[in-house]
């Protein structure tokens, strides 16, 4: 089994090393076997209701309710933000594999399954009923809503029939959670800075890349604007102060990620200078060593995990946002291939606190999901 995930890992250096030589590489061609393996953690839990952490308000006890009841189309994988991006990893694996003969018998056709189970009009109008209850102006800001707009994106630039019709069907619910985005932005006067599900500057990177796809330009400036006030004057970001025990999200690289989508790559080159200054240029790892995780059966702990995924493809983003003569690109790819190579072999889903989710981290890592 190990020798499995070395391969997937060992697949992601392959990657990042072509990267190293053109940075504007395509997404990863993801083995099939892999592919498969991925699908199936979120297949394990897509539907499945519990065990289940719900963050809900209750206002009486009728709305004491099962989780498929609350919310559902996502109310598996432990949490709604999972199920969603559960349900975003098998979007992503058929749209970019459509032709993989051993797909028939692997996941494919099983995927297609659960994905119209949970895309249906009345699914998707209870969710919208959800979110629109009083005392939820909240829920899952920012983190699942993006998410939720990383799902749509995917689904709206996958050509395919079933796609486009699933695509359709959440269209209510995208436009709730673009709205709650909308509104949410102009008010929020200070950006949040932490390494788990309310930091803002990743999920502001994944609803970057939702407007560009749906050709949201009032989405677009308002992300703008929120770089502008909260990171465009940042300097000397701690990044030795990282990471914290529980983080699965850099608060400096997540920044950083975002900063090259938003800056064109010799302004996002100056800003990186004084942002993180000690990135070397002679291709070192020492500046970044990858995080260590000492119990992945703690669901906080295995945070870590997750940490070392998103780090790896943060800093891939972050070279890719540099002009190809940097020669801090080498030191952010090497770095990259590290994390990658410390918990790519261990997404395995031996433990359900890290297999309900890690699968999404190591699919978005593999296949250069946040790249263009």
């Amino acid at each position: 089994m190990r020798s499995f995930f070395l391969m997937a890992a060992l697949m992601a250096l392959s990657c990042t090393a072509n990267a190293a030589a053109d940075a504007a590489s395509a997404p990863a061609g993801l083995d099939p076997a892999a592919a498969a393996r991925f699908a199936g953690l979120a297949l394990k839990c897509l539907h499945d209701e519990y065990p289940n952490h719900l963050s809900t308000t209750l206002d009486s006890d009728a709305d004491a309710l099962p989780p498929r009841k609350l919310t559902p189309a996502f109310y598996g994988c432990f949490d709604w933000h999972s199920d969603v991006h559960g349900h975003w990893l098998l979007v992503r694996m058929l749209h970019i594999m459509p032709d993989e003969p051993s797909q028939a018998t692997s996941f494919a056709a099983r995927a297609r399954a659960e994905l119209a189970r949970s895309f249906t009009a009345d699914n998707i109008a209870g969710e919208v009923a959800y979110f629109k209850r009083a005392g939820r102006a909240s829920f899952e800001r920012p983190y699942g809503l993006a998410w939720l707009l990383e799902l749509s994106a995917e689904l709206r630039q996958w050509n395919d029939p079933q796609g486009q019709e699933w695509s359709a069907t959440l269209r209510p619910l995208e436009t709730e959670a673009a709205s709650r985005i909308k509104s949410w932005l102009p008010k929020l006067h200070y950006p949040i800075r932490v390494g788990e599900h309310d930091q803002t500057a990743f999920s502001f990177g994944l609803i970057w890349d939702w407007a560009g796809v749906a050709g949201d330009k009032q989405m677009r400036g308002l992300l703008q604007d929120a770089a502008q006030r909260f990171y465009t004057a940042d300097r000397d970001c701690p990044l030795s102060y990282e990471p914290s025990g529980e983080d699965f999200l850099s608060p400096c690289l997540a920044e950083a990620d975002f900063m090259r989508r938003i800056l064109p790559p010799p302004a996002f080159a100056r800003w990186l200078s004084a942002f993180l200054p000690k990135i070397p240029g002679n291709g070192s790892t020492a500046w970044l060593p990858a995080a260590v995780i000492t119990d992945r059966a703690d669901p906080k702990l295995a945070h870590l995990d997750g940490l070392n995924l998103s780090r790896s493809w943060m800093l891939e983003g972050i070279a890719h946002g540099l002009p190809k003569g940097d020669k801090r690109r080498s030191a952010l790819l090497a770095a990259a291939a590290a994390h990658a190579a410390a918990s790519l072999p261990e997404i395995t889903g031996e433990h359900y606190e890290g297999g309900h989710w890690l699968g999404t981290y190591a699919v978005y890592l593999t296949t250069h999901a946040g790249l263009p």
